[in-house]
């Protein structure tokens, strides 16, 4: 995946297409996330960066960024299918490594708190709150 895509992928968009992101994500991210979390190497920065993107805080243009890849990361299809074992999520991690580099520093320690309540409840991962 070269970084040309992933750069047209991370665009944050505008607010109605921001909106239509976070409804997907909404509604995908933790079924997604269930079927992914051995294959995720960083699951508990997922969880973190989905609450961030869905945190009001958080400025729009990081929203949109973390919305665009958390948006791909729920996709049922993309540039390599994520039932392929082992490598079927590796373009999300992709994606979502670029987002993590690209917004680094906006993730804070209440999305972490957050993350680690959602992902204690594992292997039935739910949102916090």
């Amino acid at each position: 995946m070269n970084d040309v895509k992933i750069g047209e992928i991370l665009l944050p968009g505008d607010e109605d297409e921001q909106e239509r992101q976070e409804n997907r994500v909404k509604k995908r991210f933790w079924p997604v996330l269930k079927r992914a979390m051995r294959q995720v190497p960083f699951s508990r920065d997922l969880v973190a960066a989905y609450y961030c993107a869905l945190d009001s805080r958080t400025p729009t243009k990081v929203r949109g960024i973390l919305l665009a890849a958390l948006a791909y990361f729920v996709l049922p299809l993309d540039g390599i299918p994520d039932f392929f074992a082992l490598v079927g999520f590796s373009d999300d991690i992709a994606v979502l490594t670029a987002a993590f580099a690209a917004i680094r520093g906006h993730i804070r320690e209440d999305h972490y708190v957050a993350a680690d309540k959602a992902l204690a409840d594992e292997p039935d991962v739910q949102p916090a709150g």
